[in-house]
């Protein structure tokens, strides 16, 4: 790695402090009564259905924690669980609509927090930030796993 590449890594790391201090949902009120570990259940069944194997694999923990995080969710009144009408074993777990309107919030409310650090920048800086994002994101997105020391021992996280 590049002198250079270091530099840059450790100016958007700063960047993401920033952003996630500005993204921060718990001043968002309707968002109190949801831990972090639930919101991020609830994003990942916004972009996919999946049953709770499907969920444990995505959230790196056990089954068994994901039964228990989506029996949690499930007493909130945010997810349902839902026979497969294709293949009645298999039981999927799906947003309801009062889980919808919780994340349709805090969107605006993450939204309306950008918008107010936005504003204080400069047209051309906002236009290039939006456009190195959007290639940040597809690169990301390559599918590629992110680095992880080679001495560290893999560790089943539970939720």
């Amino acid at each position: 790695m590049t002198a250079e590449l270091r530099r840059q890594a450790a100016a958007v790391d700063e960047a993401a402090v920033a952003l996630v201090a500005a993204l921060d949902p718990t001043g968002c009120d309707s968002v109190a009564r949801v831990s972090p570990t639930q919101l991020r259940v609830l994003e990942l069944l916004r972009r996919t259905a999946v049953n709770v194997n499907g969920l444990a694999e995505e959230m790196g923990v056990g089954a068994s924690s994901a039964s228990r995080l989506s029996d949690r969710l499930e007493a909130l009144g945010f997810i349902e669980r839902v026979t497969d009408p294709r293949d009645r074993r298999e039981v999927r777990l799906q947003l309801t609509t009062a889980a919808r309107e919780l994340l349709d919030e805090l969107a605006a409310y993450r939204r309306t927090a950008l918008v107010k650090i936005l504003n204080r920048m400069p047209e051309p800086a906002r236009s290039e930030l939006v456009r190195s994002l959007a290639e940040f994101a597809a690169a990301a997105a390559t599918g590629a796993p992110a680095a992880t020391p080679t001495d560290a021992p893999a560790v089943r996280k539970t939720a």
